[in-house]
């Protein structure tokens, strides 16, 4: 899609003002799945249904809102946009989220276009950072569908490191005298900051909220410099993890760490798959018992 629009955020906008368009390009073998970061009213959302549109009308014989479009054909377009809550049926908005996800998951074929619109927001941040980076890699290594992935999870960014077809790009705002400028403009590459308090600030929360919001993101960015970068999230987790260091004297008359090694090959002796549970639970508690007992 080149200099594709939203035609319905065009029709709406000020007399005077125009409409940002923007390029696009997925490709099953090339550029499969793109990751999008940027501030939030920065338009990543309105990039997500813009594309949908345009494919939608292209594939009904419509004229559509761009420069020019080549569009192969696609057997369906699935949406994972937006917050909202099924109470009634005892769906709280997380819920609904993963029940949407599992659905796309279970469907998408590799003639599909998914639009995954920040993924995994209704839990802890390490639970959804979790989730979306796996539906991400699901997404990209299995399904192979056209995917448009916006988010905050910055961590996603790095996929693109480890798979050819990922691309990233962010759509790009400014800060210009303390407030942030939106450019509405989609660049290659991950982007730089989320501008969350920026936001926040245009959005009218009172300006001691701001400074407090300030003053802990800087004490939170202290902590993680001080206790250096975060694993890869794509990496395998035995290379993220540091190799224990276990020092043992080759020759030892302690008695209690001879009771200790000699438990540890009780342990490694055991094979748990070939165990039924009374086994497995008999010899648990032998060596219970084995620990407990004094020279």
């Amino acid at each position: 899609i080149k200099g594709g629009r939203h035609p319905v955020i065009e029709r709406q906008l000020p007399p005077g003002e125009n409409y940002i368009d923007n390029d696009l390009y997925l490709d099953n073998d090339k550029q499969q799945i793109i990751i999008i970061t940027g501030p939030n009213m920065a338009g990543k959302s309105a990039l997500l249904r813009q594309t949908a549109l345009i494919v939608i009308m292209a594939q009904a014989g419509c004229f559509v809102p761009a420069i020019s479009a080549k569009i192969g054909y696609v057997d369906k377009i699935f949406t994972r946009v937006g917050a909202s809550d099924n109470i009634s049926l005892g769906e709280s908005t997380f819920m609904v989220e993963m029940v949407e996800a599992a659905a796309i998951l279970h469907q998408a074929t590799d003639r599909s276009l998914v639009l995954m619109d920040e993924i995994g927001r209704g839990t802890s941040t390490f639970d959804g950072l979790s989730l979306a980076g796996a539906i991400a890699r699901e997404l990209a290594d299995r399904i192979r569908c056209y995917t448009l992935f916006a988010t905050h999870y910055f961590e996603l960014t790095m996929l693109a490191q480890t798979c050819a077809e990922v691309a990233n790009v962010h759509v790009k705002a400014v800060q210009s005298g303390g407030k942030v400028v939106f450019l509405h403009e989609v660049t290659e590459g991950p982007a730089s900051q989320s501008y969350g308090i920026a936001v926040a600030q245009l959005a009218g929360v009172p300006q001691h909220v701001i400074r407090e919001a300030k003053a802990m993101l800087r004490e939170l960015e202290k902590r993680a410099e001080e206790n250096g970068p975060e694993p890869d999230l794509f990496s395998s987790p035995a290379a993220s993890l540091p190799e224990p260091e276990i020092e043992l004297e080759e020759e030892c008359e302690s008695p209690e760490v001879e009771k200790a090694l000699s438990i540890r090959d009780d342990l490694l002796a055991i094979d748990p798959d070939t165990l039924t549970p009374r086994e497995a639970l008999a010899s648990l508690y032998e060596l219970i018992q084995k620990a407990k007992k004094k020279d």
